[in-house]
C-alpha cells in the first residue's frame, strides 16, 4: 500500500529540520568557543587546536577509508565471474548476499562513514603528540641505552608508536572487511577438506597478512626503544634482563618476522596454505620462546638470585634520571644534629622566630566566614591561602588570605534575573597577618569590610576589590554584566540605609558583547535558556561572562599545561589578581619513575578540597614552567615563562608562538608575590623520601627511605602532613626567607628523619631546596606526631578546661622551624566556639605551644611562650639554691590553681544544666577559671625541667616532659577535635 503523497513528503522535511537543528546547536558550541577565545585574546590556541584536529581529522579518516574501504572495493572488483557456483553448490553466505546486495551502496557508504568519523575523531584526538613530534626541541642529553637524544622518546616515540597503532587498525579491519566481502561473493569457502579460494582471494588476503606481519617486525624494533620505560626490574627503565635479553630478543623477532612477512607475500605466488602455516607458527613459536620463556629464564635464574649486583648499573640510571626529571638533582643535602645550643639563644633572642605565622588557613576559613562574610550570599575558600605583604616599617609579613565571593542570591530571591544579571560578583580582599591576633583572638585583620578598607589596603594601593572571576563553582554557570551605567542592575555589595544595597555595573574588558541578537541566539542555544533572548535587560552593552574559575580559565588558553590544584589571590599593581601555576608535565622521561600525580600530591590539605582533575595522572617528569595570573574583575589571563630552558615549555610556545610572554614582563609588584607551588613541592618530597639515596646499594637496601609523617593534628596516620608557607632562617643564612617546609620520618619510626625548605621568594635563591638531614647514629629527635604527643600530655588538663562552654579545642598546624642549632615546634591552639544565632562554629586562637630542647611552654601569645621557653632554657645554664628551693613552693601554687580551676569548671558546668540556664552564674565561674588558669601558668612555669639538660634535642618520647600538669589534669588528654561538655 503506498503512503498519500504529504505524508510521504512529512518525512524527508522532518528529517532535514532535525539535520537543521543539530548543526546549529554544533555551530553554536564551536563558534561561542571562538568568541569566548576572541574575547580573552588566545584565538591563536583556539584556531591552532581547530585546525590541526581538523587536519588530522581528515588525514585518518581518509586514510582508513582509503585503506579498509579501497581493500572492501578491491575484494568486490575481483568476485568470481559465477559467483559461488565456482566452488560448486551453495552456502549459507548466499542469503546473506541476496539480502545485502541490493543496498550495498548505501551500506558500504554508511559503514565508511561510520568509520571515518570513528578513525577520524581519534586520530584527531591525538593532537598533543603531533604538536609535541612536529615542534619537539632536543633536550641536549642522551640516555644511556641508545645514546639518543632524550626528545626522541619524549616526542617522536609516542608518535611512532600512534601511526603503528592506526596502520594495525587499518589492515586488521581490511582483512575483516575483505575476507566477509571475499566470502559472500564466493571468493572462498569453508567448506570439507578445507579452505577453497579463488586466485584473486588468496592473493588478496596474503598480502594483507603479509602486510600485517610487516607492521610488526615494524613494531618489534621500535619496542627495543620502549624498554627505557620498563617496568620488568626493581626500578623503572631498562634492567639487566631487558638489556641483555629483552633487547636482543627484540631483534631477533624483528628479522623473523621480516621472513614470515616474506613468506606470506611468496603466498602470493605459490597456492596453498603451507607457507602461510609455516610463517604464522613460526611467528607464534618465537615470539613464545624468543620474546617470552628467555627473558623470564635470565630473570628468574641470573637475575633474582644476585639482584642486587645485576640491577646496580640501572638502578644508578634510575637515580640519576629520576632525579633530573623531577628537578631534584640539586637538592643540598646537609647533615644537621639539631642539639639546642643555649649559646646561639642568647645571642639570637627570640627574632627569629617571634615573627612565625601562627594563624592556621585550614581552620581559619570559617572563621573569616563568620566575621567577615557580611551576607549569606558570600563566602570565602577553605583552606584559605598564604601570602606575604608589608607591615608598617616595610617588612614582608606571611598573611591569610581570601576573596569574598559569591555563592549565588538567597534561596527564596533564587530565579534567573537574580542569579544571572543581579547577582554578578563577588566582592572585597580580606586579609591578617599570621603572626598576631586583637584580643580577643581573632585574625587582626589589616584588610576587611565591604568597602574594603584597613592598612593593606593603602600600602597596596587596592583599586578594584570586585571578584567576577573566582574559585567558588557553587555560582551560577554564568553570568550576564554591563549595561546601562546611569541604571546600575547589579548588585555590588549590601550597605546600611536606603534601598540597603549598593549597585554598580561592569566595565571591564572581558566577556563576550551579547548585545546582538544572533550573539544571544547563539548563547541561548548553549545554556538552552530561552531568557538570554527575552530578556530587557540585555542591551548593546552587556556581556555574558563565562568559565570564570582561573583555574578552568588558565586550563582552557592553555590547554598543554598541567595546573596547580590551589590559585591563590594578590593584589597586584592595585587589582586583585589570581596567580596559576602551571606545569608541564609528561610520562615518557627516559629511566625515570613513573608515580600516581594524584596519589603524590594527596595530603590533609588536598582532602580538604576536591581534588584538582589532571589531563594524565601518570608521570615522570614536572617542570613549573609558567607562572599565569587571572584578573578577578575582567578575566584577563596572562601567561609567563618561569623556565624558559624547559624543552617542553619551548616545544609548546613554537607550537603556539606568542602565547606566552617571557618572565621579563613580569611587574615587580607581581614578582613579590610569586611562591614556589604546593604541588609541585609535594611530588619533589614524595620522590625525595626515597631518592636522597644516590648510592645504588644503599637505594636497593631501603634502610633509609623516608616517609611523609601523617598529620598529627588530625589523628589519622594515613593522611600527609601539608607542607607549610612560613618565613624561616635556615641555618647557615642570616636572613629570613618565605620559604615551603616539610619534614620526613624514618619508614619505619616516629622520630625525625629530616627537614625540608624551599625559597619560596622570587630572586636568586628562589627554587634553593635544602634538607636539614638528622644523623641516624645521634640521640633520636622527636617526629611531628611526638611533639604533639607531648604537648597534649603535658597541657592536656589546661586545654580541657579552655573548652568549657565551647564546642572543643581544636590544634592549629604544627610548624617545625630550624633555630639556634635545634628544632623549634609552634602550634597554635583554638577553641572552636559557637556565636549563637544559628550560626556556625567557628574558631578562636587561644594559646600558642612551644617546644624547644628539653623546654615545653604554653601560653596566650608566641611570644609569651617563646620567653618562657627560651627564658627557661637560659635560667638551666646558671641553678641557684632560690631555684632549689621553688619546688615546694610552685607545688602548692600549683595545687591551688587546679583545685580553683576544677571547682570554677563544676560551677560553670552547673550554670549550664540550670533550667533555664543561669547566665550571670556562668559568666562569673568563667572569670574565676580565667584567674586559675592563669595561676596555673604562672605555677607551671616554675617547675624544674624534668630532664635539665641545656643542650638536649626536643625529647625523644612524651614521657620525657614534665608530667605535673597532666597528672593534675581533671580529664583525659582531647583528641584534636574532642568535644568537651
Amino acid at each position: 500500500m503506498r503512503l498519500p503523497r504529504r505524508p510521504r513528503l512529512l518525512l524527508p522535511v522532518a528529517i532535514a529540520l532535525v539535520a537543521i537543528v543539530a548543526l546549529f546547536f554544533l555551530f553554536s558550541g564551536i563558534y561561542t568557543d571562538y568568541l569566548w577565545y576572541d574575547s580573552t585574546g588566545f584565538t591563536a590556541v583556539f584556531s591552532g587546536m581547530v585546525l590541526t584536529q581538523i587536519v588530522l581529522f581528515v588525514v585518518g579518516a581518509l586514510l582508513m577509508v582509503g585503506i579498509a574501504g579501497g581493500n572492501m572495493l578491491l575484494a568486490f572488483k575481483t568476485r568470481p565471474m559465477f559467483g559461488p557456483a565456482i566452488f560448486g553448490g551453495g552456502s549459507g553466505a548466499d542469503r546473506y548476499r541476496m539480502a545485502l546486495d541490493p543496498h550495498r551502496k548505501l551500506i558500504f557508504i554508511v559503514g565508511m562513514g561510520l568509520l571515518a568519523i570513528f578513525s577520524g575523531s581519534s586520530f584527531a584526538g591525538q593532537w598533543k603528540t603531533w604538536l609535541e613530534f612536529s615542534n619537539g626541541a632536543s633536550f641536549g642529553k642522551t640516555d644511556k641505552l641508545f645514546g639518543m637524544d632524550i626528545s626522541f622518546f619524549m616526542f617522536d616515540y609516542p608518535f611512532i608508536r600512534m601511526v603503528l597503532n592506526f596502520l594495525f587498525t587499518a589492515v586488521i579491519i581490511s582483512i575483516v572487511l575483505a575476507a566477509i566481502t571475499h566470502y559472500l561473493y564466493g571468493g572462498f569457502r569453508l567448506q570439507s577438506p578445507g579452505v577453497h579460494a579463488s586466485k584473486a582471494a588468496r592473493i588478496h588476503l596474503s598480502v594483507l597478512l603479509g602486510i600485517f606481519v610487516l607492521l610488526k617486525a615494524i613494531a618489534y624494533w621500535v619496542d627495543r626503544f620502549g624498554l627505557v620505560f620498563s617496568d620488568r626490574g626493581y626500578v623503572h627503565g631498562a634492567s639487566y634482563t631487558d638489556v641483555n635479553a629483552v633487547l636482543p630478543a627484540k631483534t631477533i623477532l624483528a628479522i623473523i618476522a621480516l621472513i614470515c612477512a616474506a613468506l606470506f607475500f611468496a603466498g602470493v605466488f605459490r597456492p596453498g596454505g603451507m607457507l602461510p602455516g609455516v610463517s604464522f607458527g613460526l611467528l607464534v613459536l618465537s615470539a613464545i620462546l624468543i620474546g617470552g620463556v628467555y627473558p623470564a629464564l635470565v630473570e628468574q635464574f641470573q637475575v633474582k638470585p644476585n639482584q642486587q649486583g645485576k640491577e646496580s648499573a640501572y638502578i644508578q640510571r634510575n637515580i640519576q634520571a629520576t632525579r633530573e626529571a623531577y628537578n631534584i638533582d640539586k637538592v643540598e643535602v646537609e647533615t644537621y644534629n639539631a642539639q639546642a645550643d643555649p649559646a646561639k639563644v642568647q645571642a639570637n633572642g627570640d627574632t627569629s622566630v617571634s615573627g612565625v605565622r601562627l594563624l592556621d588557613p585550614a581552620l581559619l576559613g570559617s572563621t573569616y566566614e563568620q566575621t567577615q562574610r557580611i551576607r549569606g550570599f558570600y563566602s570565602f575558600a577553605d583552606p584559605l591561602d598564604v601570602d606575604r605583604y608589608p607591615d608598617s616599617s616595610g617588612k614582608p609579613v606571611d598573611h591569610i588570605v581570601g576573596v569574598r565571593e559569591l555563592t549565588g542570591p538567597p534561596t527564596e530571591q533564587n530565579n534567573w534575573i537574580n542569579r544571572v544579571l543581579k547577582y554578578t560578583h563577588g566582592y572585597g580582599f580580606v586579609a591578617a597577618p599570621g603572626n598576631q591576633v586583637d584580643s580577643s583572638g581573632l585574625p587582626a585583620y589589616d584588610a576587611k569590610d565591604m568597602p574594603v578598607t584597613g592598612p593593606l589596603v593603602d600600602s597596596t594601593k587596592l583599586k578594584e576589590s570586585r571578584i567576577y572571576f573566582g574559585e567558588n563553582e557553587s555560582a551560577s554557570e554564568y553570568v550576564i554584566a554591563g549595561g546601562d551605567p546611569n541604571n546600575p542592575q547589579e548588585l555590588d555589595y549590601p550597605e546600611t540605609g536606603g534601598t540597603g544595597q549598593k549597585n554598580t555595573t561592569y566595565t571591564g574588558k572581558g566577556g563576550v558583547p551579547v548585545g546582538s541578537f544572533f550573539n544571544r541566539l547563539l548563547y541561548a542555544a548553549k545554556y538552552s535558556e530561552a531568557n538570554i533572548v527575552l530578556s530587557g535587560d540585555i542591551n548593546d552593552a552587556s556581556k555574558i561572562l563565562y568559565v570564570r574559575n582561573p583555574r578552568d580559565r588558565v586550563e582552557k588558553v592553555a590547554p598543554f599545561l598541567t595546573l596547580d590544584g590551589n590559585p591563590y589571590p594578590a593584589i597586584v599593581d592595585g587589582r586583585i589578581q589570581w596567580i596559576v601555576d602551571g606545569y608541564t608535565t609528561s610520562n615518557d622521561y627516559p629511566y625515570a619513575q613513573s608515580q600516581s600525580l594524584g596519589d603524590m600530591t594527596r595530603d590533609t590539605s588536598t582532602d580538604r578540597r576536591v581534588i584538582a582533575q589532571q589531563p594524565s595522572d601518570k608521570i615522570n617528569y614536572i617542570r613549573n614552567s609558567v607562572k599565569a595570573t587571572v584578573d578577578a574583575y575582567d578575566g584577563t589571563v596572562k601567561l609567563y615563562a618561569w623556565d624558559a630552558n624547559d624543552p617542553l615549555l619551548k616545544t609548546w610556545s613554537s607550537a603556539f608562538p606568542g602565547v606566552i610572554s617571557p618572565a621579563s614582563e613580569m611587574s615587580a609588584d607581581l614578582r613579590q608575590h610569586v611562591r614556589y607551588p604546593e604541588d609541585l613541592f609535594k611530588v619533589q618530597r614524595f620522590t625525595l623520601s626515597r631518592y636522597h639515596i644516590t648510592d645504588p646499594g644503599a637505594f636497593y637496601g631501603g634502610q633509609d627511605v623516608w616517609n611523609v609523617p601523617g598529620d598529627p593534628t588530625q589523628g589519622d596516620k594515613n593522611i600527609k602532613q601539608p607542607p607549610y608557607y612560613l618565613t624561616t632562617t635556615m641555618p647557615g643564612t642570616n636572613t629570613p626567607a618565605f620559604s615551603l617546609t616539610t619534614t620526613f620520618v624514618p619508614r619505619q619510626g616516629p622520630n625525625l628523619a629530616a627537614f625540608m625548605a624551599v625559597n619560596s621568594t622570587a630572586g636568586p635563591e628562589y627554587g634553593r631546596m635544602r634538607i636539614l638531614r638528622m644523623p641516624p647514629s645521634a640521640t633520636p629527635i622527636p617526629g611531628p606526631g611526638q611533639a604533639q604527643n607531648a604537648f597534649q600530655s603535658r597541657f592536656a588538663g589546661e586545654l580541657n578546661l579552655l573548652g568549657v562552654g565551647a564546642s572543643s579545642v581544636r590544634y592549629g598546624n604544627l610548624l617545625t622551624l630550624p633555630y639556634a642549632g635545634g628544632l623549634v615546634y609552634i602550634e597554635p591552639v583554638y577553641i572552636q566556639v559557637t556565636a549563637g544565632g544559628g550560626q556556625e562554629p567557628y574558631p578562636i586562637l587561644q594559646r600558642v605551644l612551644v617546644s624547644f630542647g628539653s623546654k615545653i611552654g604554653v601560653a596566650r601569645t608566641l611570644e609569651e611562650a617563646l620567653a618562657e621557653v627560651f627564658g627557661g632554657e637560659q635560667q638551666q645554664q646558671q641553678p641557684s639554691d632560690q631555684q632549689q628551693a621553688q619546688p615546694n613552693t610552685s607545688n602548692s601554687a600549683l595545687n591551688t590553681a587546679i583545685s580553683n580551676a576544677k571547682k570554677a569548671y563544676a560551677d560553670a558546668q552547673k550554670a549550664l544544666q540550670a533550667s533555664p540556664p543561669d547566665w550571670d552564674a556562668y559568666g562569673d565561674a568563667q572569670k574565676r577559671l580565667e584567674e586559675a588558669l592563669q595561676a596555673l601558668e604562672g605555677a607551671n612555669a616554675q617547675q624544674p625541667a624534668a630532664t635539665p639538660s641545656p643542650s638536649a634535642s626536643p625529647s625523644a618520647s612524651p614521657s620525657a616532659s614534665p608530667s605535673a600538669s597532666s597528672s593534675a589534669s581533671p580529664s583525659a588528654s582531647p583528641s584534636p577535635t574532642s568535644t568537651t561538655s
